[in-house]
């Protein structure tokens, strides 16, 4: 070790614990905002203001002000004609509590980001990532107003493709952060068969598609309708004429409530058997305990999960249940990462250790 990686060397133990911090920061905010979709309020705030927007009305003016706002789209002319203050501040709280939270993940993130920087604290291969997700953390806000945009003049609710974008990308940033956590400590490859690593990454993968056909759900309001299970219309493959009635033929894969539904559950089946397959595979193929361990963890979450999932479908998604189903989510999502992480094939360890570890002098 050189005489700056020695000096920097007490920062490794800092970032890491500034990074879980914001990890599990993006984590409650994803779960604030599925209340404040459930509870309807992603529109009681009309405007965009990143600055002076973070304080709420001070007195009965601004509240009535506030309101004044909202009752000029359509959500309220529609659907909450005749709603009270009192009923308006209750949405307007959940909206607000939602960018507020928003606001402390940036500042969570620049302000250390930045002390590091000038303690030159970062390697320039981790500094690189950081940038990247800094950024990323900056679209996530132009991408929030950016969705609740189309909610304010011609529909009564948010675009259900600028939701699912709003969401899936809150959901690569929060990957990414684990990821790196991961990259940070230098630890040598488990033992697995390659065609681990083929079905790891392909799970990623299938979990992103499955978490961007939810939010379709959510966004379709999807999961209030078809409240049957293992039959979806009257059947467990509806059919092609009810499936693909909208033109173009793709349009139903977005639009149409029961093709966005069923794409859903179909997704929820094809990951848990390729995670049974991934997780058996390990076994059979004797790989590293923490491989085996990581595959059937995974397996766990997924089918907690699915159970989950049919559970706040019957029950037409009461709140609770519905935040219980987003929350397994992320802890699957995260589960995917780690064992995809773990498979994937490092770098040397010297590159490992660049990473791992601070090399640049103090600013």
């Amino acid at each position: 070790m050189t005489a700056s990686s020695a000096q920097q060397a007490p920062h490794a133990s800092a970032i890491r614990w500034w990074l879980i911090v914001v990890a599990a920061l993006i984590a409650v905010m994803v779960l604030v905002g599925g209340a404040t979709r459930l509870t309807e309020s992603g529109l009681s705030i009309v405007e965009w203001k990143p600055v002076t927007g973070t304080l709420p009305p001070l007195n009965e003016a601004q509240w009535a002000q506030a309101f004044e706002g909202y009752k000029a789209i359509p959500q309220y002319r529609e659907l909450n004609a005749g709603m009270s203050l009192a009923e308006f501040k209750t949405i307007f709280w959940w909206e607000w509590s939602h960018r507020l939270l928003g606001r402390v993940i940036g500042a969570v993130y620049l302000l250390p980001f930045l002390y590091f920087l000038w303690r030159g604290a970062f390697s320039t291969e981790l500094k690189k990532r950081l940038w990247l997700i800094f950024g990323l953390g900056a679209l996530q806000g132009a991408v929030g107003w950016w969705m609740v945009a189309s909610g304010l003049s011609q529909r009564t609710e948010v675009s259900q493709y600028r939701l699912a974008t709003h969401l899936v990308l809150a959901l690569i940033i929060f990957a990414s952060i684990i990821w790196t956590l991961r990259r940070m400590r230098a630890r040598p490859q488990p033992a697995a068969a390659p065609r681990l690593k083929i079905t790891a990454v392909a799970l990623l993968g299938l979990t992103f598609l499955q978490l961007y056909f939810g939010a379709l759900v959510a966004g379709l309001r999807a999961g209030r309708v078809y409240n049957t299970w293992p039959e979806i219309d009257g059947a467990f493959i509806p059919s092609a004429a009810r499936l693909f009635f909208e033109e173009p033929w793709w349009r139903n894969l977005f639009d149409n409530t029961l093709t966005v539904q069923f794409e859903h559950r179909m997704t929820a089946y094809a990951l848990l058997a390729l995670a049974v397959f991934h997780a058996v595979d390990s076994v059979r193929s004797r790989a590293d305990i923490a491989v085996v361990g990581g595959a059937w963890s995974l397996v766990a979450a997924i089918t907690l999960q699915a159970v989950l999932g049919i559970l706040t479908l019957l029950r037409q998604v009461p709140i609770d249940l519905a935040l219980a189903h987003q929350a397994v989510a992320i802890v699957v999502l995260t589960l995917a990462v780690l064992q995809t992480e773990r498979l994937v094939a490092r770098r040397a360890e010297h590159d490992r250790q660049k990473l791992a570890m601070p090399l640049g002098q103090p600013g």
